[in-house]
């Protein structure tokens, strides 16, 4: 090394100086100053790498400590100190200052962000922006835009926002598998991208500040939040200062720290405000670069503030008093089970026409029990099972599912969860408040032109329960009890389940009739349409199937063809046929229940009676012991019939109800010694409900009612 040194000057000096240079680095102070500035590149590496290790705890506490060094600085002027009105740092005693300072004013521009998929984070963004704006942070209005506006000039537009000290605030939430919403994904790409550029200078946004609130459902485990994480990772890679810790916000009620997303934004936006608020009034030393560079989040690691070790060192930042003392005041509620419904979802169910019972369930007035009311027609239950349609009483136990349907009709305005943790409500009481909210509903049609008093009179009295209103009622951990609370009133039991639960399925006691949902027929194809929050969905969902098959009583396969996404693959539905033995397959087209941020799904993907019957048709080719046995064309639904139920040529789909309840009744009195199966309660289909019928499903008894020049959107929901 030092020969190589010495070579080195020999070309800069030409009078051959070089040999007296290489004698100096072999004296012993040159050696010494060599290994010195050795080990100070160790310590530099050494430091680096405990910045990249820093944790959320780190960040924390840092940012506490900042906070109280501000908080506790002596509040009279320095000699020398200008800091607009109030103090600045500590003083030397020589009328200088002991740290160059610079007063924290107010930031030239505010800029908020928002990457939505549906609707929230926009939602909150704007909020945030009107709050802001009320209170004159900056010299120019606060702008809320989409992450989707940005462009090929999006590396021109943040240099700028550089170059203005601009603060840029970024509300994101984390799509399917841990990705960006679709609008966002562009962005998100960019500045992966250019953080990781080995071209783009590292502190290219170091006048740049930012802070992110991420959207996300900590039930997803690793992916909770991801795009957030990442984006803060991004902004730091690049030099940005985080004007505030990373926050994630959590759709989990049981996991949040504020209760709920909404809490979760509105005490981070809160944050947001007080600390803009008191860089207006309180000029202090200029530390928040510090915070960046020395003890920010490693975002990657994906961890938040642990508060559990924050309570445990008896210090309470100023700021969580408040939250504190409500600990302290309330500390009955310390330890107790959350409720499901929050006051935001119970706000927006309600505005959708649900009537929330207690705290966790909730019934809602089907479309089809509406229009027979009217005696314009009931739903494919009628036409297939008998059922009354204006009888008929949609409610769930359990507003809460394990899955995030592409196609759901609630356009997942409902809680997710994959187990049962929150307060439970009695199964006696969920069923009174459903029954008299129904009938409140029913009693609503009195007087209302086109409704036939005969049929609304039998609506005051239920005679059917479709358990599949929202949610996945089978979580609900006294759901056996409140089966057979409806057969003790004589209603029947149609329960929907999403194949997720096979334990509760094993467990279940006999329904009227048993339902699985098949929305696809592959793993990869599942979880693109289902989105399950399980890992082990696959496999729960073909456990599920083979509990099916060990159920006595009558048990259904319900799929829904979405043209484009599960309208293939024949061969592996009918090997999920073999697999579960349905007595019925139903298979009916998507409902399209109008746009939704939630969903990409459209009119396209709505496939034509004709299409689904096709579907049909190809299916049963592969299943000899099913056939084609029942249609509801206007529902664009098909039923597919296990051959047993076919008596002397004639099918028996429905259901004789008043066998049914006899029979279950005995079961119960025998403990379930005393069993029966499907076959024991059939009845005989009436001519104009068999596939292939001039009435193709419609009741000639009722009377067809259709819409003038204006496309059937389904707003109400219902089982057809």
């Amino acid at each position: 090394m030092l020969e190589f040194l010495g070579t080195i000057w020999s070309y800069v000096d030409p009078n051959n100086t070089g040999s007296n240079l290489l004698h100096f680095f072999k004296g012993s102070f040159a050696s010494t100053f060599l290994v010195g500035l050795f080990v100070f590149i160790l310590v530099q590496k050494y430091l680096e790498s405990r910045q990249d290790n820093k944790t959320p705890e780190d960040n924390y506490f840092a940012e506490k400590e900042i906070r109280e060094k501000v908080q506790n600085a002596p509040k009279n002027d320095t000699d020398g100190c200008q800091s607009g009105g109030g103090s600045c740092c500590q003083g030397t005693g020589d009328g200088k200052c002991s740290k160059s300072t610079k007063a924290v004013g107010l930031p030239d521009k505010v800029v908020v962000l928002y990457g939505t998929t549906t609707g929230n984070s926009r939602k909150f963004a704007e909020q945030l922006t009107e709050k802001l704006n009320g209170k004159g942070v900056t010299t120019t209005p606060v702008i809320h835009q989409d992450c989707a506006q940005y462009s090929t000039m999006i590396e021109e537009d943040f240099k700028k926002l550089a170059a203005e000290g601009a603060l840029v605030i970024i509300l994101i939430s984390t799509y399917t598998d841990g990705t960006p919403p679709e609008s966002s994904s562009w962005f998100y790409t960019w500045f992966k991208d250019y953080a990781h550029d080995f071209r783009v200078n590292r502190s290219v946004f170091k006048d740049l500040k930012f802070c992110i609130f991420g959207l996300g459902n900590s039930l997803y485990a690793e992916n909770f939040n991801s795009v957030a994480k990442d984006l803060d990772s991004f902004m730091h890679l690049l030099s940005a200062q985080r004007f505030l810790p990373l926050c994630l916000g959590d759709e989990n009620v049981l996991e949040s720290k504020n209760g709920s997303i909404e809490k979760d934004f509105q005490s981070w936006s809160e944050e947001v405000e007080n600390k803009i608020s008191r860089s207006m009034i309180e000029p202090s030393t200029d530390l928040s670069p510090e915070v960046s560079d020395e003890d920010s989040i490693s975002a990657s690691e994906g961890e938040e503030e642990d508060e559990d070790e924050d309570a445990d060192d008896g210090l309470v930042d100023l700021e969580d008093l408040g939250k504190v003392m409500k600990k302290r005041k309330n500390p009955e509620s310390v330890g107790q089970p959350k409720e499901m419904v929050t006051d935001q979802l119970r706000k927006s169910l309600t505005k959708q026409g649900y009537k929330i019972i207690g705290s966790h369930s909730g019934v809602k007035l089907c479309r089809w029990t509406k229009a027979m009311l009217r005696g314009r027609g009931g739903c494919y239950k009628h036409t297939f099972y008998g059922i009354e349609s204006h009888r008929c009483m949609e409610t769930t136990p359990s507003l809460a599912c394990a899955n995030k349907c592409v196609f759901c009709w609630r356009h997942h305005s409902n809680p997710v969860g994959t187990e049962w943790r929150w307060k439970m409500d009695d199964a006696e009481m969920i069923l009174n408040g459903a029954l008299e909210n129904h009938y409140k509903m029913i009693n609503e049609f009195k007087g209302v032109p086109g409704v036939l008093p005969e049929k609304l009179a039998e609506g005051m009295q239920a005679k059917h329960c479709a358990l599949s209103l929202v949610g996945e009622p089978i979580m609900y951990p006294e759901i056996n009890k409140f089966v057979t609370l409806l057969h003790s009133k004589g209603i029947s039991s149609f329960l929907v389940t999403n194949a997720q639960f096979p334990d509760a399925i094993r467990d279940m006691s006999p329904c009227t009739q048993l339902y699985v949902s098949i929305d696809a027929s592959t793993k990869d194809s599942l979880k693109k349409i289902d989105r399950p929050l399980f890992k082990d969905f696959w496999e729960r969902f073909m456990m599920s199937l083979k509990e099916l098959d060990k159920k006595g009583q009558r048990t259904v396969y319900r799929l829904t063809l979405v043209k484009g996404w599960n309208a293939e693959e024949m061969d592996n539905y009918a090997a999920l046929v073999k697999l579960g033995n349905p007595d019925f397959i139903e298979i009916k087209g998507v409902t399209f229940c109008g746009d939704s941020k939630a969903s990409s799904l459209t009119m396209e993907n709505v496939p034509w009676h004709e299409e689904v019957v096709k579907f049909v048709q190809e299916l049963v080719d592969r299943l000899p012991d099913y056939e084609i046995s029942c249609e509801h064309e206007h529902s664009n639904c098909v039923l597919v019939s296990h051959k047993r139920f076919k008596v002397d040529g004639k099918w028996n789909t429905w259901i004789n109800y008043d066998r049914f309840h006899e029979l279950v009744q005995r079961y119960y009195a025998s403990n379930g010694q005393e069993s029966f199966t499907g076959k024991d309660y059939m009845q005989e289909t009436p001519n104009w409900a068999v596939y292939g019928s001039n009435e193709r499903g419609f009741d000639p008894a009722e009377k067809r009612w259709k819409r003038k020049g204006k496309v059937e959107v389904n707003v109400d929901g219902g089982c057809g």
